[in-house]
């Protein structure tokens, strides 16, 4: 199964191959580094935009808009994956179910556009990330995205130090989200290494989920797993009804598609 960025009116990949790819993101065009394009670019006439000012960019998830606040920064990142617009919808439709019944969990949340989903289909999020910069940058999407401020709960912290807190504190989510990194460092430098942490975490996560979960989905960035793993991992704990596949970017006008990552999601 292949999912990717489907509804964008503000993304296209515009191109890709020799290891780059082009996008326009809005009215801007970037050319960014990826491995994975190793087929040949061909047409080389698009080149990048110097357009000045605030950088925004919206989705619209049904009769409502994500919007996000772009910024290239030195990893290469600009703030939004639009590979994951077929997971928010997923996520949304899954929790739109029962409006303002669902608490939800997403852990490395980075810039929210799992946390906006869940809480545009009415659920209360609880967003974790290490990094502060992030999470400021997630909640003035949120802001910008019109979410009533009591909707999300912003954490600072190690997102496994946490979940072993919540465990302790009984506490519950009827949705678990994840988009864990292949190496990163918690807010205090703890280490976490995809390969030996993941399939820990996933474990505890389900001992916070309630007796009635709607929800959990894992997200990966790594060449080391595939999306078959992803979905036996994520079988073995929740049982029947996952579904795992391969991210990926689609061009515009042709069936070429850029792999951009794995998933793998189980619903009730």
């Amino acid at each position: 199964m292949i999912i990717g960025n489907i509804g964008w009116k503000d993304y296209e990949l515009l191109n890709s191959g020799d290891r780059n790819k082009i996008e326009r993101f809005g009215n801007r065009i970037l050319i960014r580094t990826d491995p994975r394009a190793i087929w040949s670019l061909g047409n080389k006439e698009l080149l990048p935009s110097k357009e000045e000012g605030d950088w925004i960019i919206e989705y619209d998830l049904e009769k409502t808009k994500m919007v996000f606040e772009l910024q290239e920064t030195k990893f290469g990142h600009v703030g939004v994956f639009p590979e994951q617009a077929d997971n928010w919808r997923w996520i949304y439709e899954k929790l739109k179910v029962e409006s303002g019944k669902w608490k939800v969990l997403n852990l490395f949340g980075y810039t929210g556009g799992a946390t906006m989903a869940a809480a545009l289909a009415g659920a209360e999020v609880t967003h974790v990330d290490a990094s502060k910069p992030a999470i400021n940058w997630a909640a003035e999407n949120a802001r910008n995205s019109q979410i009533p401020g009591d909707k999300i709960r912003w954490i600072h912290d190690d997102a496994v130090k946490f979940v072993n807190r919540e465990i302790k504190r009984g506490a519950k989510y009827d949705g678990i989200i994840m988009d864990p990194p292949r190496f990163g460092r918690g807010a205090s430098g703890e280490v976490w290494k995809l390969e030996d942490d993941l399939g820990k975490l996933v474990w505890n996560c389900k001992k916070l989920l309630s007796p009635t979960p709607v929800l959990f989905l894992i997200n990966a960035y790594t060449a080391d797993l595939s999306s078959i793993a992803l979905g036996n991992l994520l079988t073995d704990v929740m049982g029947a009804g996952v579904e795992s596949g391969e991210l990926v970017l689609k061009e515009s006008g042709r069936e070429r598609f850029l792999p951009a990552g794995i998933f793998a999601r189980w619903s009730s």
